[in-house]
């Protein structure tokens, strides 16, 4: 397995490969070209950042028969899918910021899968090979305005809304693996990747047939059982397999009154 991710050096972005300690830097996104700058910098003297620049950050909802039952809502034949904004993604070790703290807001787990080529009415049985790598992310959820609301855009896009990382992986293996959350230490929800109702790769295929997946796009595969509310000091952990956990912890967004002139 190949691991890539972002980095920070000081101020400087860039986009590398992890290995072991070490970060490879490369010279343009991962899912583009994989090509070496030559540069190597030790993992513990750089900032882990968001892995990813999507096109399209899509979404996949009611993907689980226990988060179905959970929500009292009934089975899609097809995949749900909707859109976040990719400017809600965050990065790992970073502030999920709540918007509107007298919502109910909350925490859902899920896989991630990175798009590595372009991809237009690909068939279930070739849609993986479409697929570079896979990462963990939390698609944070403000309940009251689903309620309010028939799409699903807004309440799932606020800024830092959608924590991913810390790091992709390409050729893993992904058909049965645990997919698990922890709020304050306390496992909250736990599944594995062979309970989903339609596949990575049904998924893939399902969207493709509607739109161009290009290179870097992101699809969040749905959440399991277990979602509930964060509130401010939390401490979210997540984790697929046996991967470095996405550790993000939750704070009140600050409003910025003055408007730009």
């Amino acid at each position: 397995m190949r691991i890539f991710g972002g980095f920070r050096s000081g101020e400087e972005f860039f986009y590398g490969e992890l290995r072991g300690d070490e970060v490879h830097r490369l010279a343009q996104p991962y899912w583009i070209q994989v090509t070496p700058t030559g540069e190597v910098l030790p993992l513990a003297t750089v900032q882990i950042d968001i892995p990813v620049a999507p096109s399209k950050l899509i979404a996949v909802g009611l993907n689980y028969a226990d988060h179905i039952a959970e929500m009292k809502r009934d089975e899609f034949g097809a995949p749900l899918i909707w859109f976040k904004a990719p400017s809600s993604l965050l990065a790992h070790l970073s502030v999920v910021e709540i918007a509107f703290p007298e919502h109910r807001t909350d925490f859902e787990v899920e896989l991630a899968v990175v798009i590595g080529i372009r991809t237009k009415n690909v068939s279930v049985e070739g849609a993986l090979r479409h697929a570079f790598g896979y990462t963990v992310a939390l698609d944070i959820t403000d309940r009251d305005l689903q309620k309010q609301e028939k799409q699903f855009g807004r309440c799932k896009s606020f800024d830092t809304y959608t924590p991913i990382g810390p790091f992709v992986y390409a050729d893993a293996e992904l058909s049965d693996v645990a997919v698990n959350l922890w709020q304050n230490g306390e496992l909250r929800q736990s599944t594995r990747t062979r309970q989903m109702i339609h596949s990575v790769a049904e998924i893939i295929s399902f969207a493709s047939q509607s739109l161009t997946l290009f290179p870097g796009d992101v699809i969040l595969t749905g959440t399991p059982a277990g979602v509930g509310p964060i509130q401010f000091g939390d401490q979210l952990e997540a984790a697929i397999d046996n991967w470095p956990r996405l550790r993000n912890s939750v704070a009140i967004a600050q409003k910025d009154l003055q408007s730009e002139r």
